[in-house]
């Protein structure tokens, strides 16, 4: 008869140790034994800052308190990003991807009536036009208030956050209120049965450490999958050529500076600049293409870009290598995190993925060893198809630039670099929208209003047909509904750093 599931061991730390620690023990309670080994002296990396919204209901399933989260972890607001540069590199050159919808989508899809505004020439920007968080973004202003409930707001937001802190703080609330068992050791060998199942790591200091189901979250080294089990790394670099990444971490110039609400991607010469701000300080970095520049050009770009402050900072250098393994969950070991693979941090895609894969092992963790081969299948199935569908989003950034001042412009735009699924979108969208048709799949990354606000930021046009223009009057009537809303929320709204100050002193209200 096939054993029960009874215990599960994390090997490493980090966001992605102690999130699907958190998950799996809330979910499963003292019903199942979580331990979690790892290495504190290696500390984690710690530059991904930036969330998705999915990071609100996480927090909230696993018991944390968002006034708290906020405080412990000098977070801030996040309400989507501002590429600026893409387009043309002109200093006038900028649009948005906001996390809320466009007013009424799908039920009223503004995209045929903008086009055709745009068609005509002075529309405004498509984000702009169809939803209120372009404004809120632009004037710094919060997506909640300080009488909000925790994890409510007027406008949907992530957050940015500093990710050590988020380590320790899952760390310190998966051990005190939630029973893991936390383990501080050196891994030195990995024991494996006949079958190829991983049966127990042994630890410099503790020895063995036994489980039924093993969750690699040991970073780039991907120890168990990679390593133990051999399971091959799937390069993307032919269609995501950043490789590098140089990050700093700038003091602001005076405590009461504005804290921008969103990511800011700056395109450059060989890649682009992430702007981050979190309550004490920004996280910033520029991530190249080391087929296509130095990192002494690189560095000194970055340099440009801080200002003075730079020169008493001490940039850290970051490898990335684009891609995954070739299965995600192998025998009795599913992989997390970097152990499973990594792309650029475009689209703060790594914590998402992370998130998902982490509720999805919580949710669906398999009664029996038996049970688990078709658990396995199902999560490998699910989860190339995120990554596929990830890859091709970033590329799409990438090769709708009009650029020309570098190879790193003109080589993303090369048709042999772009996956054909998105050149056929592409054809499609030059008729029709985006819109729920193409994105049938219940595990997709991105909605169609994602691809239809980089679309047309990114000068991209579809042709006006008549079918599409024909409810002229719920479009008006949302048009003017973003505008109302731009009027009520501009004397409401406090700012970014405005409510963060206040929530020093003061709680969001009790869910």
């Amino acid at each position: 008869m096939s054993r029960h599931i009874q215990s599960v061991c994390i090997v490493g730390g980090g966001s992605a140790g102690w999130l699907t620690a958190a998950l799996i023990a809330a979910r499963h309670g003292p019903d199942l034994q979580v331990t979690l080994v790892e290495s504190v002296r290696l500390g984690i990396i710690g530059v991904g800052e930036g969330t998705w919204p999915t990071m609100r209901n996480t927090l909230r399933k696993i018991g944390i308190s968002e006034t708290d989260f906020l405080r412990t972890c000098k977070a801030s607001f996040k309400q989507g990003a501002k590429f600026a540069g893409w387009r043309t590199g002109a200093a006038d050159d900028f649009y948005y991807h906001p996390l809320v919808l466009p007013e009424g989508f799908p039920a009223v899809d503004l995209a045929p009536f903008w086009n055709a505004q745009a068609d005509a020439g002075g529309a405004p920007s498509f984000s702009d036009a169809v939803c209120f968080q372009e404004f809120l973004c632009e004037h710094h202003l919060a997506p909640k208030q300080i009488t909000s409930p925790e994890y409510g707001g007027i406008a949907n937001y992530a957050y940015h956050l500093d990710a050590v802190r988020l380590g320790e703080m899952l760390r310190e609330h998966c051990v005190g209120k939630l029973g893991v068992r936390h383990v501080d050791d050196d891994i030195v060998e990995v024991k494996q049965a006949e079958n190829g199942d991983v049966t127990a790591v042994i630890g410099q200091r503790h020895g063995g450490i036994a489980a039924d189901l093993f969750v690699d979250c040991s970073g780039f080294s991907s120890l168990l999958l990679g390593q133990t089990l051999g399971v091959p790394f799937i390069d993307c670099s032919d269609i995501l050529f950043i490789d590098r990444a140089l990050a700093v971490q700038v003091p602001y110039e005076r405590e009461d500076a504005p804290i921008v609400s969103h990511t800011v991607s700056t395109a450059q010469d060989h890649g682009w600049i992430w702007d981050i701000g979190l309550q004490n300080r920004r996280g910033v970095g520029y991530v190249y293409s080391s087929r296509h520049a130095g990192a002494d050009r690189v560095e000194e770009a970055l340099a440009a870009y801080v200002g003075p402050a730079f020169a008493d900072l001490t940039p850290r250098e970051i490898t990335i290598r684009s891609g995954h393994r070739a299965t995600f969950w192998k025998n009795n070991v599913v992989a997390v995190g970097l152990a499973a693979g990594f792309l650029e941090p475009l689209e703060a895609s790594a914590l998402v993925l992370i998130e998902l894969s982490a509720d999805y092992i919580a949710s669906a963790t398999p009664a029996t060893r038996s049970a688990m081969d078709i658990v396995a299948r199902r999560f490998n199935d699910m989860t190339r198809y995120r990554w596929d569908r990830i890859i091709e989003f970033l590329k799409l950034h990438y090769m709708l630039s009009e650029r020309e001042d570098t190879a790193f412009w003109r080589d993303n735009r090369d048709p042999a670099t772009i996956p054909q699924p998105l050149q056929d979108l592409l054809e499609l969208w030059r008729h029709t929208p985006p819109g729920e048709h193409d994105f049938a799949s219940a595990h997709e990354m991105f909605p169609a209003a994602s691809y239809q606000y980089v679309l047309y930021g990114m000068g991209f046009r579809t042709a006006s047909r008549p079918a599409a223009l024909a409810n002229r009057h719920a479009a008006e009537d949302a048009f003017e509904r973003v505008a109302a809303m731009k009027q009520r929320l501009a004397p409401a709204m406090p700012t970014n750093r405005a409510l963060l100050d206040k929530l020093a002193q003061y709680r969001f209200q009790p869910v």
